[in-house]
């Protein structure tokens, strides 16, 4: 148990420095001292820092995986289970939004080629459960026929948009997405302004 803990510290102090300070500004011996550790033990759980940073990335794809597979098997329509699906992204995405960006940056870099692809592939398994969920809606009828690949990037583009340049979205209020109140209201706003989109856009169209 207490190795247990003792490597969900070291997981939860990384994650607080890579969304502070980036990746490449924490360091191995950071993290050690954020978390009460020794090098050692990060070596011997992780590897390396990249380790650590595929650890957080992994556990976070995997917790989404279990929320949409738990999504997927509710008795609730094509709808339903979509905006469900945006509301547990958004709020995971936002709530963490500093972390989200670093991760965003990071993962785009030219030199880490080989990070990209390994949360790129693991992502791919998350972005199937939402594809065949809306690719069901299509084929009882209940949504009319669209690009479902599209979709899903308009969506999940959306909510990344809004985590990692808030301003476009709060320029001209006092809002601000790092006060725990605004954060509600700016979540609430992308989460009203997704289930209008899926709404008009997937609703089958009435013949005339």
């Amino acid at each position: 148990m207490e190795k247990t803990d003792k490597k969900a510290s070291i997981l939860e102090a990384a994650e607080k420095l890579f969304a502070e300070l980036g990746y490449e500004a924490t360091s191995t011996r950071n993290i050690a001292k954020e978390a009460g550790a020794n090098m050692a033990m990060i070596n011997y759980y992780f590897g390396s820092k990249e380790g650590v940073f595929m650890e957080i990335m992994s556990k976070r794809i995997v917790d989404f995986n279990t929320q949409l597979m738990s999504i997927d098997q509710d008795k609730l329509s094509g709808m339903e289970k979509l905006v469900k699906v945006i509301e547990g992204y958004a709020a995971r995405v936002l709530c963490n939004h500093s972390l989200h960006k670093m991760m965003h940056r990071e993962l785009s870099m030219p030199h880490r080629p080989e990070m990209f692809f390994k949360i790129k592939n693991a992502m791919a398994e998350n972005l199937v459960v939402i594809e065949k969920i809306i690719n069901t809606g299509i084929a009882d009828g209940s949504f009319r026929q669209v690009d479902v690949r599209m979709l899903i990037a308009t969506l999940m583009g959306t909510i990344s948009n809004v985590a990692v340049s808030p301003s476009k979205i709060t320029y001209g209020t006092t809002l601000d997405i790092n006060n725990d109140e605004d954060r509600e209201i700016i979540t609430a706003r992308l989460i009203a302004h997704l289930k209008d989109l899926l709404i008009t856009f997937l609703t089958p169209k009435k013949d005339a």
